[in-house]
């Protein structure tokens, strides 16, 4: 079972796979030397708990300060930065179009390495950052600053931004109406969970994710587990309740729906055929990933179904 404890292999494991390890050593000699995991260019600030927080944001170009626009925050993984996550994970075109602010926040230094703590802090947790409350801050410095929708703000993330991502809907549900993980997974929060609402759900995962694999590990909980644990809380069902193949990709994705549940909320899986660590493109999966995140974030807000 993956418990606080085991926050300590999150940050330790490589979030990564060799590849981006690659392209990331090269971005990472390439920073500022000084820079307490952030110096990103272009970043905004928000000092918390003394601490001076990163981030980035993107206004689509079409904000009507009259219109309350919507939120997605975009988190990268472990030992990433903000920067090299945006131009990865790149949704400032889908922001234009669709009219919602978003974030890219930066983690925090824990041992010279960029990181999310994606559970409570405590004795037996490695990291003592305070990135639930980051994020409500982060929040509270946006809708001050911008006509925010409060009740469409939506979380993706990552690998370790993945598993922030659940981390999120778990003690921050107040204030999240949806998420989504890629290459994530979800630690083992049965007993402190605690959503005030159903939550939204939509899972990208490889079946060959030597990271964080897709049936877990003695280390990491697996992707079922996340399914059941979010199909039980938001009443789905244990079955799909609609199944797709899509195969116009170099992988094929094999697509699950549960629900609709509580508030007509749902599941949404896509499970990438021998696909590994990655934030999917369009050619892995024949359709696009940044697009069908917002489609789903699309029909909920916090209440559930809009």
């Amino acid at each position: 079972m993956t418990t606080n404890a085991k926050l300590n292999g999150i940050i330790k494991g490589v979030m990564i796979t060799p590849l981006l390890f690659l392209v990331f050593s090269c971005e990472l000699d390439n920073k500022n030397p000084d820079a307490q995991c952030g110096d990103n260019q272009g970043a905004m600030i928000l000092n918390h708990n003394g601490l001076n927080r990163e981030y980035l944001i993107h206004v689509p170009e079409n904000y009507d300060n009259s219109v309350p626009a919507p939120i997605v925050f975009n988190l990268h993984g472990y030992g990433g930065y903000a920067m090299d996550h945006l131009a990865y994970a790149d949704m400032r075109i889908l922001s234009d179009q669709e009219g919602f602010i978003l974030i890219y926040p930066q983690g925090s230094c824990l041992e010279g390495s960029p990181h999310w703590n994606s559970f409570l802090s405590g004795p037996d947790n490695k990291s003592d950052a305070e990135d639930i409350d980051f994020f409500s801050s982060l929040i509270d410095e946006i809708s001050s600053n911008y006509n925010v929708d409060l009740e469409r703000v939506y979380v993706c993330g990552y690998s370790n931004g993945g598993m922030m991502s659940y981390a999120l809907a778990c003690a921050l549900s107040d204030r999240i109406a949806a998420i989504g993980s890629i290459s994530g997974n979800m630690l083992d929060w049965p007993e402190v969970c605690a959503p005030t609402h159903p939550i939204p759900v939509i899972i990208f995962h490889g079946t060959n994710d030597e990271v964080l694999p897709y049936q877990g590990n003695s280390e990491w909980s697996s992707i079922p587990y996340a399914v059941n644990y979010w199909a039980e809380f938001n009443e789905l069902g244990q079955t799909p309740s609609q199944t797709q193949t899509f195969s116009s990709g170099t992988r094929l994705v094999e697509y699950e729906t549960y629900g609709p549940g509580l508030n007509e909320v749902s599941l949404d899986l896509y499970r990438v055929i021998q696909g590994e660590h990655y934030w999917f493109d369009q050619g892995t999966l024949g359709f696009s990933l940044n697009q069908t995140l917002w489609d789903f974030f699309d029909r909920y807000d916090i209440n559930g179904l809009r």
